[in-house]
């Protein structure tokens, strides 16, 4: 004689709360990744073929399409004296770093000299050797 169970076993898996856990984590990645800004100033960069890295990079320098100045982190634009002073914080106490331009292509080429100038102007002043390093986009 059989003995049957009233209640059935079912075993089959729900996938209904794994896919409201899979949407909900899309959500979440796709807000995070959209509120980090790498560059906030928007530049087109000139090209080249050059792979130099700026190895130790302390600062850069912004120049908009606009020929105002930007010092990282900083969204509101500087004059080139604000500059100067922020330049000469910021490198204080390191001996040999690099200074990173980041200039649009359409910018005369006298605003990047300026920042090469104040930089070799506070090498002059202290003795160090902080270099100055054009950024570029791959062609």
């Amino acid at each position: 004689m059989a003995i049957r169970t009233r209640n059935k076993r079912d075993v089959s898996f729900n996938f209904s709360s794994m896919s409201d856990l899979v949407f909900l984590l899309l959500i979440f990645f796709v807000l995070t990744s959209t509120l980090i800004a790498p560059n906030a100033i928007k530049l087109l960069l000139p090209a080249s073929d050059s792979k130099t890295m700026a190895n130790p990079q302390v600062v850069q320098v912004y120049i908009s399409p606009d020929n105002e100045y930007y010092l990282d982190g900083n969204d509101s634009p500087v004059s080139l004296d604000e500059l100067n002073l922020n330049l000469s914080n910021v490198l204080e106490g390191h001996e040999d770093a690099s200074v990173v331009v980041r200039s649009d292509k359409s910018v005369a080429v006298q605003y990047v000299v300026n920042v090469i100038d104040l930089v070799n102007n506070i090498n002059d002043e202290r003795g160090t050797t902080h270099k100055v390093i054009l950024a570029t986009r791959p062609k």
